[in-house]
C-alpha cells in the first residue's frame, strides 16, 4: 500500500464531494506522510510516518553519529 503510515496503519479516507447543485463525485482525504529515518527492530531504516506519530513519539529517531576526527 503506497499511502499508509508504517507505525499506526492510517490510510486515506474516501467520501463524496457534493456541489451546490448536488452533483456527487468521489474524493479522498490523504494523510500527511513524511519520510523519516527511524529505529525499527533495532535497525535504522527509512520509514513513512504520519505527522501524528512523529509528534506523539511513536517514531524513535536514531541517535546522532559521532563526528570522525
Amino acid at each position: 500500500m503506497a499511502q499508509h503510515c508504517q507505525f499506526c496503519g492510517k490510510t486515506p479516507v474516501t467520501g463524496r464531494r457534493i456541489s451546490h447543485a448536488h452533483n456527487v463525485t468521489s474524493r479522498k482525504w490523504h494523510i500527511n506522510l513524511k519520510s523519516v529515518h527511524a529505529v525499527v527492530g533495532g535497525v535504522t531504516r527509512r520509514a513513512r510516518a504520519c505527522t501524528r506519530c512523529i509528534r506523539t513519539g511513536k517514531v524513535v529517531k536514531p541517535a546522532p553519529r559521532a563526528k570522525a576526527s
